[in-house]
């Protein structure tokens, strides 16, 4: 896994796209999607709070925002291995960038990679749910000022 930080949002959706690509069929990228779920950063105990959690996932899943909107950094975890993965990817394109850089970014990876036809629909709605919170935040940074 690539774990420096990408000169952009649409440079690190690029890359996750071309990692998938040498992957020939889902059960790989499954698998890939749980080997990247485990090489989150810890998530302490203290932050698996009601209120840093993303309602809308079947799964369990927190998500903490840090910084400002010069730069927004968040830490996230989930009780689920693949929705673990996908944390991971939202983190990678989203996580360390310009509040107004995330609030711009549609996240086209989604479809680049075919995940859209392959999580079912609470995997999708849960992903959905923890790209808006994560956008809502980067707003409220902007606000913020």
């Amino acid at each position: 896994m690539n774990t420096t930080v990408t000169e952009s949002a649409r440079q690190a959706q690029q890359e996750i796209a071309e990692e998938f690509a040498f992957f020939g069929d889902w059960t790989e990228r499954y698998q890939y999607l749980i080997d990247l779920g485990k090489q989150l950063p810890p998530f302490p105990d203290a932050w698996k709070s009601e209120e840093h959690r993303v309602h809308g996932c079947q799964s369990m899943v927190w998500l903490v925002p840090s910084g400002d909107a010069a730069r927004l950094h968040f830490d996230a975890a989930s009780d689920s291995a693949i929705v673990s993965g996908l944390i991971a990817l939202v983190l990678r394109v989203y996580s360390d960038r310009p509040a107004a850089e995330i609030v711009a970014t549609e996240p086209a990876f989604i479809q680049a990679i075919g995940l859209a036809k392959h999580l079912s629909p609470t995997r999708s709605n849960g992903l959905a749910a923890m790209l808006a919170r994560l956008r809502a935040y980067a707003a409220q940074a902007l606000e913020a000022g």
